[in-house]
């Protein structure tokens, strides 16, 4: 199962003519990969979302290239945490560069990029000594450095050490600036409380809000893993207006994927952005056997990573997923005019009725809320 792929099976089926007609009915008008390399240890795929503006006339093109990586873990669990977060960055700094000969001005690195998704052992020690200052922390000064030599912003999802506010710790997205500084940072803003997921024990909800990043290549934002199951919170970041919303996560395929190619897709078709899925790969074995709260008998890993990161234009076209197994690296062009162009042919914002909501929601917080059911006397 671990092995599966979706893509491969329909075209060793398919004739073509069928392949390509299902291709547009499963991804788009705009499907298709313009490049892919593939070797026993990673993936690039280059792809493009961008199509003949149909505002040509009006608007000039706003083309920017997007990278997403996608990475399993290097050293086993039970070695030093500095060696393993030395062997990480040996491995993403190889991907960079790969981003880097293909032009990508905007980098976004998957959920908790530098350590194994160890929030679900429960155990603090020794995993919470991957934490870092966003600011000054290892990897934020590790990143700086491509990020200014080629001009790249860089998105970095770490594990955060606040040592102003008691050295709480946060689960933190930080954006890194063309220039190596720090442009801002959000904490993420769902928590989840299910199977294996006992990220609570580590860090609770962020107090950020959904802050919009405006760069020099397009406004961005960041929905971290398991707010893409919360609509209002993909709505937020378009209400502040996002032309691209990365959602850097770590989950599995057994809880979630029936769920993964559904839900930033059908973001981006709701708010007229692009959206940018993020997900690890492999199995991440832990040396102390730990349980969740679905019943199942202790267990020494989180199960299997699926990777199968994929980019989404507002007009609901997508790029095929990454590998399912492998480390990989997805570079994409985006038009970040089809922002606009989507809110002028669909009006999902102008018809949004932000204001029955807003009232609706007030009342619903109140601790005396009756639904608004109707029903026979």
């Amino acid at each position: 199962m671990e092995n599966f792929n979706i893509d491969e099976i329909l075209e060793k089926h398919l004739p073509a003519e069928d392949l390509k007609r299902v291709q547009t009915i499963l991804y788009g008008r705009n499907y298709g990969p313009i490049g892919d390399v593939s070797n026993e240890d990673y993936q690039v795929m280059k792809c493009s979302l961008v199509t003949k503006s149909e505002c040509k006339k009006i608007n000039s093109r706003r083309t920017v290239i997007v990278g997403l990586i996608q990475n399993s873990i290097v050293l086993s669990t039970t070695n030093l945490i500095i060696d393993q977060k030395q062997a990480i960055y040996n491995k993403i700094g190889n991907y960079i560069q790969i981003a880097a000969d293909h032009n990508v001005n905007i980098l976004c690195l998957q959920e908790a990029w530098t350590m194994p998704f160890a929030f679900c052992t429960r155990e603090k020690y020794p995993w919470v000594e991957f934490s870092e200052s966003a600011e000054t922390g290892p990897t934020t000064v590790f990143l700086s450095e491509f990020a200014r030599k080629y001009k790249m912003i860089i998105i970095s999802p770490i594990l955060e050490r606040d040592v102003d506010h008691g050295d709480t710790l946060w689960n933190t997205a930080v954006v890194i600036d063309v220039d190596g500084q720090v442009l801002g940072k959000h904490r993420k803003n769902h928590i989840p409380r299910v199977g294996d997921f006992n990220e609570s024990t580590y860090y609770m909800e962020g107090h950020t809000g959904h802050p919009v990043f405006d760069t020099c290549y397009g406004r961005i934002a960041i929905n971290i893993c398991y707010g893409r199951h919360h609509p209002l919170n993909w709505t937020m970041f378009g209400i502040n207006g996002a032309e691209i919303v990365f959602n850097p996560s770590a989950t599995v395929g057994e809880l979630s994927e029936p769920l993964w190619p559904i839900e930033a897709r059908c973001a981006a078709i709701a708010n007229s952005y692009y959206t940018c899925a993020i997900n690890r790969v492999g199995i991440e074995y832990f040396p102390n056997e730990f349980t969740s709260g679905d019943g199942k008998p202790a267990h020494h890993d989180f199960g299997h990573f699926y990777g199968s990161s994929y980019v989404t234009a507002p007009d609901g076209s997508r790029t095929p997923g990454l590998n399912r197994t492998k480390d990989g690296v997805l570079i994409v062009e985006l038009d970040l005019d089809k922002c606009r162009e989507a809110k002028d042919q669909w009006g999902f914002r102008m018809t949004q009725r932000l204001d029955m909501y807003a009232r609706e929601l007030q009342e619903a917080i109140k601790p005396d809320f009756k639904p608004q059911i109707i029903k026979k006397q």
